[in-house]
């Protein structure tokens, strides 16, 4: 397959992942009436029976498999011969097939899950700021700025949380955190195909 047609499916990709998983996730919790945002975690959802757990481990899993995509097909192309963009696209690649097992190993796996998980969610910044370096590199001033500052907001709710306990549990930074990595995918996406 020639590399724009390779790079236009990973951004599409890219595109659909977040908006496939964020939908999975809300429909989950709006199955499950007795989710709290301030006492559970998002991965809660995943053991509880009926449509609700099956609902949001597909919407994991499905969508970790378009984001491995985007980075397989979209980042490594986009990046050509940038060395430092196709590290930052294999550290993503890494946090996908995290979020993928996040999917599959769900809380019955107890240590699988808080392994894949933590995985996740530590990858996926460190990706955001490797990428950073690669668009800083290749003199595209704006999309740094940008990749850094979803990087930021990836990695931050998890710092304060360290830092200050702010929630007795973790679904609002795994939900901030979540919609910085969306936020970037889609931009990145929409970038892609715009230039391919």
């Amino acid at each position: 397959m020639p590399d724009i047609g390779k790079q236009r499916i990973g951004a599409a990709t890219g595109i659909l992942a977040p908006i496939l998983a964020f939908t999975c996730i809300l429909a989950a919790i709006a199955s499950y009436s007795q989710f709290s945002w301030t006492n559970n975690a998002l991965s809660d959802l995943g053991i509880i029976p009926g449509i609700t757990g099956p609902l949001f481990n597909f919407g994991l899993y499905a969508s970790g498999l378009l984001a491995f995509n985007f980075a397989l097909f979209g980042l490594f192309t986009y990046f050509g011969k940038s060395w430092v963009g196709k590290i930052g696209a294999t550290v993503f690649a890494a946090a996908t097939l995290a979020l993928i097992a996040i999917g599959v190993f769900n809380e019955s796996y107890s240590g699988t899950h808080y392994a894949v998980s933590v995985a996740f969610f530590v990858l996926m910044p460190i990706s955001m700021f490797v990428i950073t370096c690669a668009f800083w590199l290749a003199h595209q001033g704006r999309m740094a700025v940008f990749t850094v500052l979803a990087g930021i907001a990836a990695a931050l709710p998890w710092l304060l949380l360290f830092a200050f306990n702010y929630v007795p549990n973790v679904a609002i930074p795994e939900f901030v955190s979540g919609l910085a990595v969306s936020a970037l995918t889609i931009v990145l996406g929409y970038k892609m195909i715009k230039s391919s």
